[in-house]
């Protein structure tokens, strides 16, 4: 059954991250239903949004918005009523029943949630961080590392890594490479390790799509090892049984999100810090658990 395309309105005075992942984790259970995202970010005065008036006028939908100007809020929803189309500011029940349970009420302070406070350098330090000990480099510095991720080639480590800078933590990643090595550094490891694997089906493609983009067998001599099948089912094989030998939990990443495997790397990091009584970089985090859902393969 067809159905028709929806308009939905994102309007935010911040940069519009929290409507985003709110629309897009309840529209991945709507998944048969097309939906045109109209992102209005940044509206901070009238002239502003009267613009997003001006798009809602022409293409009507519903709107999910995040606005602390009074004055603006108010517009919105007077527009949204003359138009018939529902309108609803998302963190307002949140905020009532927080505000209920502290006992103040909330300040109205925009985009509360990006302060260059000490998280934020945290951040950014552990961005700094991934960057300089991505793919093996820097193998001295895994000493500094809160985490470090091994695997195959293309096994989605570094995409990992930065998602867990974005949280603060500094994530070293090292591949394992057939016939070579591991650093010295993992003989002993300061920081839990963890291992991602993937299915040989999966990687075969991944990797060929990665050889198009790079220029093909001009660019490598090894093209035959790096996505025939046999090659890389034992390439994997190898991998997790080092994995294994070192007690590295390991996760498939098959089926993952990044922030699926990421939730579940801090997981383990919270129970390798628990196993040696010792606090983790930053506190557990509720969320995680929920992202993981399948625990570690």
């Amino acid at each position: 059954m067809a159905h028709r395309p929806i308009n939905l309105h994102l309007v935010s005075d911040s940069t519009g991250e929290t409507l985003n992942s709110i629309a897009r984790a309840t529209l991945a259970r709507f998944e048969d239903h097309h939906v045109i995202h109209h992102r209005w970010s940044l509206i901070r005065s009238r002239l502003q949004l009267d613009r997003v008036l001006e798009g809602l006028n022409h293409e009507p939908g519903p709107v999910l918005f995040t606005l602390v100007d009074r004055s603006l809020r108010h517009a919105l929803e007077e527009a949204c009523q003359r138009l018939g189309v529902p309108c609803l500011s998302v963190l307002d029940q949140v905020m009532d029943l927080l505000a209920s349970q502290i006992g103040a009420q909330a300040r109205e302070k925009r985009a509360a949630q990006h302060v260059m406070d000490a998280d934020y350098f945290r951040r950014i330090d552990a961005m700094h961080y991934v960057l300089s000990h991505d793919d093996g480099q820097g193998t001295a510095g895994i000493a500094e590392a809160d985490v470090c991720l091994v695997g195959v080639s293309r096994s989605s480590k570094t995409p990992t890594c930065f998602y867990l800078a974005n949280r603060g933590i500094k994530a070293a990643n090292v591949p394992i490479v057939p016939g070579a090595k591991l650093p010295p550094e993992l003989d002993n490891p300061p920081c839990p390790v963890v291992g991602l694997t993937i299915d040989t089906h999966a990687l075969i493609e991944i990797r060929r799509h990665r050889l198009k983009l790079i220029g093909g067998e001009g660019v490598r001599q090894d093209t035959n090892d790096y996505i025939d099948h046999d090659s890389v089912k034992a390439e994997i094989l190898a991998a997790r049984r080092l994995c294994t030998a070192r007690g590295w939990p390991v996760i498939d990443v098959t089926r993952r999100s990044i922030e699926e495997t990421a939730a579940t790397v801090l997981q383990l990091m919270d129970a390798w810090h628990q196993r040696r009584e010792k606090p983790p970089h930053q506190p557990h985090d509720p969320a995680a658990q929920v992202l993981a859902g399948r625990g570690a393969g």
